[in-house]
């Protein structure tokens, strides 16, 4: 497959640099990712992954706009409140690369069609806002062999790990279960510019992982305070011998 004119011309800041080339721009059209959750880290995360022109990219979620989205659910416009929020992402997503595949899954993610979700797809991006959501997608992925990013952001703070298949821990490694008294966006607030951060680390993991460029947060949870402006990236302990998704036992 050889770009054409039109490819050179869209990806030519992609093309220049060393670590991409037309190779790497080949791997992006090629490949299929899966953002599930089109909301404040899933909006940033697909807006750049159609810019970057990753051919195939899914977008899962059952909810509609609500006005009180928009501060930080960025694919999203006024014009859309009551509409689908996949309908209006896609929308949005073609209008920045109409060249890509979008697709629509518009279904409350559970444990009946996880697996079906994401069985066509090369990496996979979460963008929930629910522990229960979370723990799902985690042993889903670790059980079909499939990378994928985790993060999470409240108020002004934010977190993403990147898991892959047999290698450094999954999310139930790290945070066994949901904690008994978990406090959610709706009731403590979330800094809107601050899931655009964090959800363009989950689109800079994905890419990366399709090119085989760079570092990975596999094995690491990396932090974000944006009060303080401070990130850090700490290194997480080797897989949990008795974690009851990843584990050889």
């Amino acid at each position: 497959m050889e770009l054409s004119d039109k490819e050179k011309n869209r990806y030519a800041r992609h093309i220049v640099l060393n670590e991409v080339g037309a190779e790497g721009q080949k791997k992006l059209l090629n490949a299929k990712v899966l953002v599930i959750g089109v909301g404040g880290l899933g909006s940033p995360a697909a807006m750049y992954l159609a810019s970057s022109g990753v051919g195939t990219i899914g977008i899962a979620d059952s909810d509609s706009v609500d006005l009180s989205n928009l501060q930080r659910q960025i694919i999203h416009t006024s014009r859309d409140a009551g509409r689908e929020k996949v309908i209006s992402a896609q929308e949005k997503m073609k209008a920045i690369n109409p060249d890509i595949n979008v697709n629509i899954h518009r279904i409350f993610v559970n444990a009946d069609n996880i697996m079906d979700l994401i069985d066509d797809y090369d990496f996979i991006i979460d963008a929930t806002d629910n522990f229960d959501s979370k723990f799902l997608i985690n042993d889903a992925c670790v059980a079909a062999k499939k990378p994928f990013s985790h993060a999470g952001v409240i108020r002004f703070n934010g977190q993403t790990m990147t898991y892959l298949p047999g290698k450094g821990p999954c999310y139930r490694c790290i945070f066994e279960a949901a904690p008994p008294k978990a406090v959610t966006c709706r009731e403590v607030g979330v800094m809107g510019a601050a899931c655009g951060v964090i959800g363009s680390i989950q689109a800079m993991e994905a890419i990366k992982y399709i090119m085989g460029i760079g570092e990975l947060l596999n094995g690491y949870l990396l932090t974000y305070d944006a009060l303080s402006m401070n990130f850090r990236k700490i290194k997480l302990p080797e897989r949990v011998k008795n974690c009851p998704v990843c584990s050889h036992n």
